[in-house]
């Protein structure tokens, strides 16, 4: 692998605090209207996920992203990604794990949705490109304007 390459890893624990430290100002935004910091946004994500992924870039963790299954039975699951900007630069390996990482979380959560900041507008373009339909009403939750993103249900 050559340094900027970009690879994925199973997420660990230790993955957290680099990515916490150095985390987009979108994705703060985003977590503190969860009611969370970064680093308490991550662990939550980390140990409530079936499966979850870091991305580094390099040697370094820049984004980790997973799922976290709502409803086994409705088969309902919480796509999640949290991540530096270091990773937004590099569009296109983010765009290219899209349709198997996406169909991975399917196959155990066929309908996919979650929230999304109103003004992420990078993370929205991501969505976009992953096959997730966007939704036009605002949701506000501690100040913070969010819109829904939904897939895999008609």
């Amino acid at each position: 692998m050559s340094p900027g390459d970009v690879s994925l890893r199973q997420a660990q624990p230790w993955h957290i605090g680099t990515i916490a430290r150095r985390m987009r100002a979108d994705d703060i935004r985003e977590c503190a209207g969860f009611g969370h910091t970064p680093k308490q946004a991550l662990r939550l994500a980390l140990t409530t996920s079936t499966m979850a992924w870091t991305a580094f870039v390099g040697d370094r963790a820049e984004a980790m992203f997973g799922l976290v299954v709502n409803s086994a039975l409705g088969g309902d699951g919480a796509p999640w990604m949290l991540g530096t900007e270091a990773i937004y630069r590099h569009p296109r390996e983010m765009i290219g794990w899209g349709p198997t990482i996406v169909a991975r979380m399917a196959d155990s959560t066929p309908h996919l949705s979650g929230l999304v900041g109103r003004s992420n507008a990078r993370a929205i373009r991501m969505l976009r490109a992953w096959g997730f339909a966007i939704g036009t009403e605002v949701i506000i939750m501690r100040g913070v304007e969010f819109v829904a993103f939904d897939k895999g249900r008609g």
